[in-house]
């Protein structure tokens, strides 16, 4: 085994020993993980996910309604947070479909994937397998797909400028776009291009139908613009779909980074589905726990991506006998989660590269990035 041998910060973690290294191989297998889980947990019921459709399309048609009825700054200023919330709620049904979880019928997955997807611009089928890549490769820092690590010797050869908007917020926080279109640094490829690395020759079908109706929504969008104006169209959909934007990246970073105590990435044979899905990090979101679906709980998600969300907590609940020190308790949120911005400040201040070699490797600090 070559290990990093920056030290681990430590602090206490649900008053487990200060000793503990997240890093060490679980003295449990993945199987007794899942046998501790209730069997309904595992069981999807499609008319209870539809019923999440029309829950969240019915808020959003009553907020879009009530906007144009009163058309007034002080509605807008509610409407654009609480409406961008809403497109990142649809988000995450539709990544439900991505995962299987959503039915047990393909199609049914498949037909409301693309609605939703394609309604917030996310090509679904493009998206939908370069996040199973990522599921599949979780912790793995030649193999992950989302929010990977740059590696020492990519981080030195970005420049100044793109080196400091990468790791100063806000600009992090929309980049989901950008990496629809040309992926991370040190990656190639695109979602919409059937022929990208990305996929394999079964795949370009579905990305190609993905990209039609990303391309029929955006033409829409346009269509509308004339018809009505480019200001009511920017105001009623341009502004929630950057808010969302940014809910997605500020969550999906959070579930891989920002734990107060730093955890480790892999590479080579240290690297295992069980080692890699642990290194993930529930979060609580107070009030927004259930408008998002209780996406949170993300450490039995990555583990277990065929549980249905609305068993997830309960799933989590269960699992957490076995998991023992290496489940991490999430901080109890406000109804509002402004804690979680700290934690996204920090790991953009100090989680900047791994090295370019070791099996077991953790986030290293560039001292001259961030002076102050």
């Amino acid at each position: 085994m070559v290990r990093d041998t920056k030290p681990l910060p430590y602090a206490a973690v649900n008053g487990h020993q200060k000793d503990f290294d997240p890093s060490a191989p679980p003295p449990f297998k993945i199987a007794e993980i899942r046998a501790a889980i209730p069997k309904h947990c595992w069981v999807k019921n499609p008319w209870r996910s539809l019923s999440y459709v029309l829950r969240d399309v019915l808020v959003i048609t009553a907020l879009i309604a009530t906007a144009i009825h009163f058309n007034s700054w002080f509605f807008w200023l509610l409407y654009w947070p609480i409406q961008g919330t809403m497109f990142w709620a649809l988000f995450v049904l539709g990544h439900d479909c991505g995962h299987g979880s959503f039915s047990n019928s393909p199609m049914l997955n498949s037909l409301v994937g693309h609605i939703l997807h394609s309604s917030i611009l996310v090509p679904y089928h493009g998206w939908r397998i370069s996040h199973k890549t990522h599921h599949q490769n979780h912790g793995h820092i030649e193999k992950d797909e989302s929010w990977v690590p740059l590696t020492e010797k990519i981080y030195k050869n970005l420049d100044s400028m793109t080196r400091l908007v990468r790791f100063t917020v806000p600009f992090p926080l929309f980049v989901y776009p950008y990496y629809l279109w040309l992926r991370s640094p040190g990656k190639e490829g695109s979602h919409f291009n059937p022929k990208s690395n990305l996929f394999s020759p079964s795949e370009r079908s579905g990305v190609a139908i993905s990209t039609l109706c990303w391309v029929i929504m955006f033409s829409l969008l346009i269509y509308l613009s004339f018809i009505t104006s480019p200001l009511l169209l920017l105001k009623l959909y341009g502004i929630p779909y950057w808010i969302f934007v940014m809910w997605l990246d500020f969550v999906t970073y959070l579930h891989h980074h920002g734990h107060h105590q730093k955890l480790p990435w892999y590479r080579g044979k240290e690297w295992s589905y069980l080692r890699g899905g642990l290194t993930t990090v529930d979060r609580d979101y107070g009030w927004i726990n259930n408008i998002h679906h209780d996406i949170g709980t993300h450490v039995i998600h990555h583990l277990f991506p065929q549980i249905p969300h609305y068993h997830l907590v309960e799933a989590t609940q269960a699992a957490k006998e076995v998991l023992g020190g290496y489940y991490r308790e999430p901080e109890r949120s406000a109804p509002i989660p402004f804690h979680l911005i700290k934690y996204l400040m920090q790991s953009m201040r100090h989680d900047h590269f791994v090295s370019d070699i070791g099996d077991i490797v953790f986030y290293q600090t560039d001292p001259h990035l961030h002076r102050d």
